[in-house]
């Protein structure tokens, strides 16, 4: 359709379920006030931060917006006296974090717009149900026969997709549902192929899977008309909410939590798990199961949205199985979701976390092994089972489906080609965030592992004994030189002690000439009589030296005994 064509962006990159942490780093008192910096971070990336300035007034008004939740918020109560205080400003940035903490860590609150536009102003700062409005009202320029009756406003989870109650024309008493939503970071399909694969949802029929009146896109965004069903959907029943009210007052905090009977959670679980084999078998990615996505028609379950793959939209439990790696394919995807669903559907409520190794009673001894072989510790990072392995588990495989409808979900070699491409790239993006979460979470625990006080304990200890070794080492080393030096630094004296010098002998008795043996020592001093007396030096070879050294103290010129020198060093002439 033409009315689509102006928008500017063909996708929106950003992924609105990366995780949003913050941390309040400071605080500064102004006149009247006080303002904190808080540091925000998107994802495991120190780089994807920012600064944002609050103050406790902004604080509040978040609050007022999540009071619907029904949740009690741990935000720090008002004081009027004495607010400015050193002692007071610290203890609420305290408490502050406190509250930050409970909502970041939240699946539901940490989705919601007004969290997001609190903690990141510069990307979610539009007014998405104005612009939506805007382009279903293009829409409606070019085809009339459409009315809007109002916006349903914050019925689903999503920023960037917004709903309207409406109808046609030609059917005045039939309510229908208008979705409408950017395309997201998913989207790999050619603007082509895209248009066709949206063309072709309407004529889709399948027993499980709701009908789609009408449905369009274009190079950004894409429009999906289906009918209204008053009962709702599987997450309604399961948490006794009316379907039009905003998805956080519905969801967050239940009044009354209780799961299905046995025999519901054996039918819905069978049909769903048939329809998910049908969209594996025919090559089509969904990845979007969540008990909001099916919707109830009698006692039949029927799968919703399935232009959420063909989009491009990120998950809802997207930060749940982007922690395990195994988890790297659609069909994986659908399998952890579906664990999902089976305990919401069990117990009345979503689990706290995933991994889950310890589960509550259950209504029949075999609905635990099916969640331990999806949810546990061991499944997530070892593998899960198929869905046809999940289909022959006792807890559906004796369940008997009864339905007349054929089938009719025709796809164009082609495009089958493309979608195949579309769901490669879909994974390729999972496997490279799971591999850098993967590598964040080494680094996290091996610095965790060096900070703690028993290693701290060890190093120092480690340290102390290599300073002892190295002193040691440098006392010997010193020795060694000393001794050296000793041996080597007496002077005319050194050549003396060499064995293959002779000793000169004793004055006592006959005193021989002195023999110089070659190569000739260097002269020795003369020693005068009132020479004064040169302090014995270190002895090497004990005694021996100690002789030498009284020998050469007692040497005597007068002694020697004159020689006649025969020269014969003159040239001969004949």
């Amino acid at each position: 359709m033409a009315f689509m064509e102006r928008v500017l962006v063909n996708k929106v990159l950003l992924d609105d379920t990366v995780p949003l942490t913050a941390v309040i780093e400071a605080s500064q008192s102004l006149q009247s006030h006080t303002e904190y910096i808080i540091r925000v971070q998107r994802g495991i990336s120190m780089e994807n931060s920012w600064q944002i300035v609050r103050r406790y007034s902004d604080f509040d008004m978040l609050n007022n917006s999540l009071q619907m939740s029904g949740l009690s918020l741990p935000l720090p109560p008002k004081k009027l006296i004495g607010n400015m205080d050193r002692d007071f400003i610290a203890e609420r940035q305290k408490g502050l974090q406190n509250y930050i903490n409970f909502i970041t860590s939240n699946h539901i609150l940490c989705n919601y717009e007004q969290v997001k536009k609190f903690l990141d102003p510069n990307n979610y700062s539009a007014n998405y149900t104005e612009i939506a409005l805007q382009q279903v009202s293009m829409f409606f320029r070019s085809d009339p026969k459409w009315e809007v009756v109002e916006p349903l406003k914050e019925i689903g989870w999503r920023l960037r997709k917004r709903y309207f109650l409406m109808k046609c024309k030609n059917q005045p008493k039939d309510y229908l549902v208008l979705s409408w939503a950017d395309l997201g970071p998913d989207q790999f399909l050619q603007d082509k192929d895209l248009q066709c694969a949206i063309k072709l949802l309407p004529s889709w029929s399948h027993p499980y899977i709701y009908r789609i009146t009408f449905a369009t896109s274009s190079e950004s965004s894409a429009l999906v008309i289906r009918p209204f069903n008053e009962k709702g959907t599987l997450k309604d029943l399961i948490y006794k909410a009316k379907p039009k009210d905003p998805f956080l007052k519905k969801y967050c905090n239940p009044r009354k939590i209780q799961g299905l009977e046995l025999k519901q959670i054996k039918t819905y679980g069978r049909q769903i798990l048939e329809v998910l084999k049908f969209l594996h078998d025919k090559g089509f990615p969904y990845g979007h199961l969540h008990s909001a996505n099916v919707m109830l028609e009698g006692e039949t379950c029927k799968l919703m949205d399935l232009e959420n793959s063909l989009l491009g939209l990120p998950s809802f439990y997207r930060s749940y199985f982007s922690q395990f790696r195994k988890i790297n394919t659609l069909e994986g995807i659908d399998v952890h979701c579906f664990g999902h669903l089976l305990y919401e559907m069990t117990y009345g409520r979503p689990p706290d976390s995933v991994p889950v190794d310890q589960f509550p009673p259950a209504p029949s001894f075999s609905v635990v092994p099916v969640l331990e072989s999806i949810l546990s510790s061991e499944a997530c990072k070892c593998g899960m089972p198929s869905v046809s392995q999940l289909l022959q588990m006792p807890l559906f495989s004796d369940v008997t489906l009864m339905h007349s409808e054929k089938p009719q979900f025709k796809i164009p070699t082609k495009l089958k080609e493309s979608l195949k491409t579309a769901k490669e790239c879909i994974e390729r993006r999972l496997t490279e965030e799971q591999k850098m979460m993967y590598q964040h979470r080494r680094l996290t625990r091996a610095q965790s592992h060096h900070g703690s006080e028993e290693e701290k304990k060890k190093r120092k200890i480690l340290a102390r004994k290599k300073s002892k070794r190295t002193n040691c080492d440098a006392g010997e080393e010193q020795s060694i030189k000393c001794n050296n030096s000793n041996n080597s630094g007496s002077g005319a004296s050194s050549p003396l002690t060499s064995p293959s010098s002779p000793t000169p002998p004793s004055t006592t008795g006959t005193s021989p000439c002195l023999v110089p043996a070659p190569p000739p020592p260097p002269p020795l001093p003369s020693l005068k009589k009132d020479a004064p007396t040169e302090p014995a030096s270190p002895s090497v070879n004990g005694a021996e030296r100690g002789a030498l050294l009284s020998s050469i103290r007692n040497f005597r010129k007068g002694v020697l005994k004159k020689s006649a020198t025969n020269d014969l060093s003159s040239p001969t002439i004949s």
